[in-house]
């Protein structure tokens, strides 16, 4: 498995997005320990999970209990960096609500901390923006936790540029990472990932493969993927991920699965090769036309 570095943590370049094991249409529990134990089979050391990542308005850390579960019961569960998010809830209505003030983040940091079953957090990440909170005051706290030792590396999540920069000031040179939408079908996140390339901060992209559930529609939607993928006998899915992986040395997607072969089929796109003829063919591919905007999630 290809590694990458967040902050000063190794980790494998492709990450697990265990989002789809929680909210709505999650498999049974049995179903998603076997995924996260599969990717942790196929090499994968970093998981991404949120407080919010629940379908009920009492069941608030459902994602992070399951993922601690996961953790706990294979022998590779220790050497996985858990990054997880605070400051957005989920009433159980459907909506989400933002919740950006020091102390709901702080207080959520804790509850974390007991339903991961940790001392400190590897990656804790403000999930979303509070338009109501200063963003220098919700980062603050991440600061605080930072110095308290609550959490090893800090990170945000849907930010733009001036916030990134906000961050890396208020956290004195220590943002970690970057979590942004990003896939061929959703580039409106390129800025942010020049930014980290150039800031040296990690890159996170969530729903890489622009929220899409079947891989061979990306292939259909974009054909250069399906073109190269064809050529190299793999999945449009796992070039995707490769192209990437491509872009830049701080790439690290964490596409969501909830099934052990698509846990599997994710990680092992850390080890295929495209060549420069196959990168320029996808570039052309994505960057030659307008990129199509998905619905904002998460």
């Amino acid at each position: 498995m290809q590694t990458r570095r967040i902050g000063s943590v190794q980790v494998s370049a492709i990450g697990l997005g265990a989002m789809p094991m929680s909210i709505e249409g999650r498999p049974d529990e049995a179903r998603s320990l076997a995924a996260v134990h599969a990717a942790l089979e196929a090499g994968v050391t970093f998981i991404d999970t949120a407080d919010a990542y629940h379908i009920h308005a009492d069941e608030v850390g459902h994602n992070e209990r399951l993922v601690a579960k996961a953790l706990a019961t294979h022998p590779a569960g220790a050497d996985v960096l858990v990054a997880t998010k605070g400051g957005l809830r989920r009433p159980g209505d459907g909506t989400w609500q933002k919740h950006g003030r020091p102390q709901d983040l702080k207080r959520a940091c804790e509850q974390s901390l007991a339903r991961l079953g940790v001392e400190a957090i590897g990656l804790y990440q403000f999930h979303r923006p509070d338009p109501e909170v200063p963003y220098a005051d919700s980062i603050g706290a991440l600061a605080e936790l930072l110095d308290e030792g609550k959490i090893r590396l800090a990170g945000i999540s849907n930010a733009d540029p001036g916030q990134i920069r906000q961050a890396q000031d208020v956290l004195g040179g220590r943002l970690a990472g970057v979590q942004n939408q990003y896939s061929p079908a959703f580039l409106s996140s390129r800025p942010e990932l020049d930014l980290c390339t150039d800031l040296g901060v990690a890159f996170l992209p969530w729903a890489p493969l622009g929220g899409i559930t079947n891989a061979g529609e990306l292939g259909e939607r974009h054909a250069a993927f399906g073109e190269v993928a064809a050529e190299l006998g793999a999945s449009p899915h796992q070039v995707c991920l490769a192209w990437m992986l491509a872009a830049s040395p701080v790439v690290v997607p964490i596409p969501g699965s909830s099934r052990p072969e698509t846990a599997r089929d994710s990680a092992a796109a850390a080890g295929l090769a495209l060549s420069a003829d196959q990168l320029a063919r996808l570039d052309a591919a994505v960057f030659g036309g307008p990129g199509a905007d998905s619905p904002a999630a998460p």
